[in-house]
């Protein structure tokens, strides 16, 4: 993982002034040790840190005269953990695809496939009697010892360092249940009579007092540590991929540019574009990076960053921004802005910050091991010294002991949270909604606002032809026929919306314009069939001395109040129509908003577009509460605001501009149709790019995490109505292996009934 610096002294931070950096931490295997970290480092005098568990980052704010940042890592290091200098990012290409996740992933996996195909064979010989040949005990301590050495050492190492500090998670449980079963059965093997030709593991549910020395529990720690290790590994492939957004935002930009140099064009990597230099920009290429048009005009599409919906006419003296798209003519842009200044970096920028700012929610495993584990201990010591005072012999008092241990080690716990969210995350993505992780659904139970993005969300994020007036004796279909036509001829995307539309509402293939013109900036003009026809602007029927009547002039007034692009259309020497133009609600909007109501959440339309837009589309779909006219980089602000009133946010969006805010929010759901850097950034993906499809990723979400709080709750019943078995020293192997089979054939089977959740029809 990589990680950066940033000062307002100094560049190295050593100077005066407050610098930041943000510290790679390795070693962490739960919430708590993130929280241990984050103290360490902020009771340092001057120095403010965040540690997210989710994304394994520290973002520190420290004085730079006092403090260097080898004495943060040191901080880090005491506390048992690793941080990482900072290093600049690396680029995309430099490692394929996924590399870093491959990499973290595969130690993980080894050890679980050694787990798996060691333990399997252990729990058969063990349950069932027909399998245990003699020595057959022997085979099963070989077969275990590297489970409970090798594929566990990740929970001795974590329960260790928990240790050194004072705190117990679920680790620390799985570390001391499974050695104690190892080390009991390697005594009673060695010691006691487990290890005698013959022996065997009657399959009987008895409760009767033994010594222990004939009981060997390698099936306990081995099947454990097999069950823990694939809940570990099913969580890890569904925690949040730290920086795939920021990644996915890069990704957006242009890869090459054509450079204007000494006259000719020259195709160069972006990364090498200077301040000042001159550059062309095609119809239907990306603008490479920010800056001035001082060649050419052309509509930019730049809905993708800003959330407008209509294309921005642009001409010489115009800015322009880096990754928005050249809808129509021929530019020369000169460049103002380059790598970190530009305004796609600084929205990643915003993403990154957003997301190290999230507090990671913390594991309800470790937060009931937490109390649970010192429990137990201290269980097991008393039962330990009260045997021992009643004179039970000092090897009886060990196996109550050992079994206090071994019956508080439950393999349905770590079960519990990876089933119930396999079950639901595929239930979820046959419905079209993918969940990011575990830590997602907690939220989903606090949220009471949800904030929409207008573009691509609540609207189609496309043109759309939505009405047609016509003046007396004008035929609709005829000004569809014509005015369809020539803009059929037109790159412009408003054009191609009134295209479009035409062809759809005609039912009929469209003339071909025998001659046709851009009037840059105002419309079209050419001749259909005989017809000089305009279609454009009023400005452009001005020209041609012609006038809108009063009804149309009307009508145009009425659909720019709405905040709808009216569009005049004229032949033979009359104004004809008045055509309606604008991104168009989608029709499942308004019963989207009732859906999220009912669920208790309050709505916000949140636009960069103009607010009388903004209005007319709130008013369409029922949302009383409207933010319009926000900068891409103030919706976070807009997000900040809600969650300083004491509100818990979620946001649903589509695009870049969006990207940012999805990850500042308490939940982000992104709309699947949107762009890669807003899907990244969400906690919850809606493939349809249906707004009902947010109610049901809701009610889902809090349907899994009260079936993963049953899980818990059941996990933990099973064990702790067995603990006073264990205690009285009435606990045998069978009775044992029972509980912990019987406990996790029921967190599956409750977790199954997950897939039965359907989506409102």
């Amino acid at each position: 993982m990589s990680a950066h610096t940033a000062t307002t002294g100094t560049a190295d931070g050593t100077g005066t002034g407050t610098a930041e950096v943000e510290l790679a931490i390795g070693g962490m295997t739960c919430a708590s040790c993130a929280a241990r970290i984050e103290k360490k480092l902020n009771r340092m005098d001057g120095v403010e840190a965040t540690v997210n568990y989710a994304t394994e980052k520290a973002k520190v704010s420290y004085r730079g005269e006092d403090i260097s940042v080898q004495d943060l890592i040191a901080t880090v290091e005491k506390t048992g953990y690793t941080a990482h200098e900072p290093a600049p990012p690396a680029r995309a290409e430099d490692d394929g695809p996924g590399a870093e996740e491959a990499d973290e992933l595969r130690p993980l996996r080894q050890r679980l496939l050694t787990a798996v195909v060691l333990a399997v064979p252990v729990i058969a010989m063990s349950m069932i009697p027909a399998l245990q040949f003699d020595y057959w005990q022997w085979l099963s301590l070989t077969l275990t010892a590297p489970v409970v050495t090798y594929a566990a050492w990740p929970f001795h190492k974590a329960a260790f360092t928990n240790a050194r500090h004072g705190a117990a998670t679920m680790d620390t449980l799985i570390s001391v249940g499974t050695s104690a079963a190892f080390l009991w059965s390697l005594w009673a093997l060695f010691f006691g009579t487990a290890g005698m030709v013959g022996m065997t593991h009657p399959f009987e549910l008895t409760i009767g007092r033994s010594d222990g020395a004939g009981n060997i529990y390698l099936e306990a720690a081995a099947g454990v540590t097999a069950f823990i290790l694939a809940g570990r590994y099913f969580e890890a492939r569904s925690k949040r991929k730290a920086g795939a957004a920021l990644k996915a935002l890069l990704e957006l930009g242009a890869k090459e540019v054509t450079v204007l140099r000494g006259g000719r064009e020259v195709t160069v990597p972006t990364a090498e574009l200077q301040v000042g230099d001159r550059f062309l920009v095609r119809p239907g290429e990306k603008i490479a990076t920010d800056g001035t048009v001082v060649e050419g005009a052309s509509a930019v599409d730049a809905s993708m960053l800003t959330g407008e919906s209509v294309p921005v006419e642009v001409g010489v003296g115009d800015s322009v921004t880096g990754a928005t798209l050249n809808a129509g003519g021929r530019l020369v842009v000169e460049a103002t802005r380059i790598g970190a200044d530009t305004q796609l970096a600084r929205m990643a920028k915003l993403v990154e910050d957003a997301q190290n700012g999230k507090a990671a929610a913390q594991r309800l495993a470790d937060r009931i091991s937490a109390v649970f584990v010192p429990v137990v201990i201290a269980l097991a010591l008393g039962t330990l010294g009260f045997w021992l005072g009643n004179g039970a012999g000092l090897t009886a008092a060990f196996t109550a002991a050992v079994a206090v241990l071994i019956i508080a080690c439950p393999c349905a716990l770590g079960l519990a949270t990876p089933t119930a969210l396999m079950v639901g995350t595929g239930r979820g993505a046959q419905l079209g909604i993918l969940i990011k992780g575990p830590e997602v659904l907690e939220t989903t139970r606090r949220v009471d606002t949800i904030v929409l993005d207008k573009t691509g969300t609540v609207t189609t994020g496309r043109m759309t032809l939505l009405d047609v007036h016509t003046a007396d004796q004008t035929d609709e279909t005829d000004v569809l026929r014509l005015a369809g036509a020539l803009e059929h001829s037109s790159e412009h995307p408003i054009a191609q919306a009134v295209a479009a539309g035409a062809a759809e509402r005609t039912g009929a293939p469209l003339p071909t314009p025998e001659d046709f013109a851009n009037v840059p900036g105002l419309g079209v003009q050419g001749v259909i069939e005989g017809h000089a026809v305009l279609v454009g602007r009023e400005q452009l029927l001005a020209e041609w001395e012609i006038h809108l009547p009063v009804e149309l002039a009307r009508r145009k007034a009425e659909a720019e109040a709405a905040g709808r692009t009216a569009i005049a259309v004229a032949w033979d020497g009359e104004a004809r129509a008045v055509l309606e133009v604008a991104d168009a609600v989608k029709d499942t909007s308004a019963q989207a908003i009732e859906r999220l109501r009912a669920l208790g959440l309050t709505p916000i339309l949140l636009t960069g577009d103009n607010r009388a837009v903004a209005e007319s589309v709130a008013a369409e779909v029922g949302i009383e509460e409207v933010y319009a006219e926000v900068m891409p980089e103030d919706k976070v602000d807009v997000v900040k605001r809600l969650q300083a009133e004491g509100r818990s946010v979620a946001m649903v969006g589509d695009g870049v501009n969006d990207a940012a805010a999805l990850a500042q929010a308490d939940l982000g759901l992104a709309m699947g149709t949107g762009t890669d850097a807003a899907i990244e950034a969400g906690d919850l993906t809606l493939v349809r790019g249906d707004l009902r499809a947010a109610a049901d990723a809701i009610r889902l979400s809090r349907k899994t995490l009260g079936t993963i709080r049953t899980n818990l709750f059941w996990a933990f019943a099973y064990n702790v109505a067995a603990l006073p078995l264990a205690a009285a020293g009435l606990l045998n192997p069978m009775i044992a292996g029972a509980a912990m089979a019987f406990s996790s054939v029921f967190v599956v089977g409750n977790s199954l009934r997950l897939r039965g959740f359907k989506a409102a029809s």
